[in-house]
């Protein structure tokens, strides 16, 4: 081997090019935002390797693998990194920074690319996603953008990053609306890792002595947890209340939720799970509205019977800001009415005027 130096996370940025060289089962799970995947063993070979490890012995396993891991390496020269420039300059990890990213590296040393192994690899960044976490999220100035169910919270999200405001969309990181219908169709959640993983990399940019718009959201959406600490500094947050009238939430939610009429029989299965909180007359009675994809009746009901009785008392549990939150008026949640309240969320957090 070189005499370079394995690298920390941090310098990962001096990089043309980061390699994940693991598994796409494990690059799938997470991964460094950025990488590529170029594994040395794929997920079979993988399996093959360990199960040769433990039946017949170390020796055996790594001539074994050795053979596999020739062959991908010499694909992936072949094919992914044809077109490399001379002074191309790559960061190569794999689980620990051990053999398969140790291969990776000589041979592509070997070609006379400058290429590096990560230290620790992805065990490393992992301890390092944590801590970024950690350490950063108490210095953020978080604003929460609360609102009752179809108040277009994520939409005006959407707008303030469109002008220039700092934003943690983390219904987006977790690819799901964070409600009982919340879930996207045919898109899977990721892993809680991966999860985390996005929400470091956005706090990583974040500039502390700005605020950092963020929705209300409970500790759990759809599957994933939020972090501890991402909680805790929500929950002491400023509020803003997008108070949106009960006809512009409808409207918005027949809107944001019309692809749910596309499958009936999974909407009314959704139903299914409110038959405790709700009793199973009125479940009966919304599961046959999703049956004939009535979302106006359904949607009317399921806001003013399920989700706005508990709005009031879940946000003052949750945020203990509440009380003293700042209302935003929105009796117009188009396109055009989004706009409005974005600009009057912006003015909320703006310095006053020198004639104030």
């Amino acid at each position: 081997m070189s005499h370079r130096q394995p690298v920390r996370v941090a310098d990962r940025h001096a990089f043309d090019t980061l390699i994940d060289a693991r598994s796409p089962a494990e690059f799938a799970l997470d991964h460094i935002p950025g990488a590529i995947n170029c594994p040395v063993l794929d997920d079979e070979e993988r399996h093959i390797v360990g199960t040769t490890y433990v039946q017949t012995g170390a020796f055996e396993a790594r001539r074994i693998g050795g053979a596999m891991v020739a062959a991908n390496i010499a694909r992936h020269l072949r094919d992914t990194l044809a077109d490399r420039p001379e002074h191309w300059k790559p960061l190569v990890y794999c689980w620990r920074g051990g053999m398969r990213s140790g291969s990776m590296v000589t041979w592509l040393r070997l070609v006379g690319w400058d290429a590096q192994q990560l230290a620790g690899g992805y065990k490393s960044f992992r301890r390092h996603v944590i801590s970024q976490i950690d350490s950063l999220t108490p210095k953020l100035d978080l604003r929460v953008i609360c609102g009752a169910t179809g108040s277009a919270k994520t939409r005006v999200l959407h707008a303030l990053a469109a002008r220039g405001a700092q934003v943690l969309d983390l219904e987006d990181f977790a690819n799901h609306k964070g409600s009982l219908l919340g879930s996207l169709p045919g898109v899977a959640q990721p892993s809680q890792k991966h999860f985390e993983t996005r929400i470091a990399s956005v706090l990583e940019t974040v500039d502390v002595s700005r605020p950092l718009y963020v929705e209300g959201e409970s500790i759990r959406i759809g599957r994933l947890s939020l972090p501890l600490p991402l909680v805790a500094q929500m929950r002491a947050a400023s509020c803003i209340e997008v108070s949106a009238t009960p006809e512009a939430r409808l409207a918005y939610l027949l809107r944001d939720y019309a692809y749910l009429g596309d499958d009936r029989d999974a909407l009314a299965d959704k139903m299914g799970a409110l038959k405790e909180l709700q009793g199973k007359e009125t479940v009966a009675r919304w599961q046959q509205w999703a049956h004939e994809a009535d979302l106006p009746h359904l949607f009317a009901e399921l806001m003013s019977l399920h989700y706005d009785p508990h709005y009031e008392k879940s946000q003052a549990l949750h945020f203990r800001k509440w009380p003293d939150r700042q209302r935003v008026a929105a009796p117009d949640l188009s396109d055009q009415g989004i706009e409005a309240v974005t600009d009057a969320v912006l003015a909320l957090g703006a310095p006053p005027s020198p004639s104030a």
